[in-house]
């Protein structure tokens, strides 16, 4: 009689094992140090007045031009910029930003790789459903001649 689990054993073999804790890991190394190398490690002098400070929008949120992109470090982060005004120091600096227009186009970029995904999966289930069928039908085809 054949075993009911339908976990393959070749996935419960410990050298797979090894590897997808090795794979998990390394993920997880990557994720953790790309996040804690994105830490700003500025001293408070460093640091722009509108992260100290009340500030005041004085121009809103336009996307930046190709000399502003590689000149300002403020363009870097979301390729929008806005100038603000700090109201104690009252210095004019510029702020990145994100804008309408980018978070509508990376909405419909979400949406568009969900629905890919959720096909993709619908078609994965149906043909595994179809493939399982047809092994059951195998199955008992074989013990009704072996009858």
């Amino acid at each position: 009689m054949e075993s009911e689990c339908r976990v393959p054993s070749a996935c419960c073999r410990p050298r797979v094992l090894v590897l997808q804790a090795l794979f998990w890991s390394l993920v997880s190394l990557r994720v953790f140090g790309a996040a804690l190398l994105s830490e700003e490690k500025t001293t408070a002098a460093e640091r722009p007045c509108w992260l100290l400070e009340d500030f005041v929008v004085t121009a809103e949120c336009s996307p930046c031009t190709a000399f502003q992109t590689t000149s300002w470090a403020s363009c870097g982060p979301t390729g929008f910029v806005e100038r603000v005004n700090c109201t104690r120091s009252n210095k004019d600096e510029y702020k990145s930003c994100r804008s309408s227009l980018l978070e509508e186009r990376l909405f419909w970029r979400f949406e568009a790789s969900m629905l890919v995904l959720t096909l993709s999966s619908s078609v994965v289930v149906v043909l595994r459903q179809r493939l399982l069928d047809r092994l059951a039908s195998e199955k008992v085809r074989r013990q009704i001649e072996s009858i």
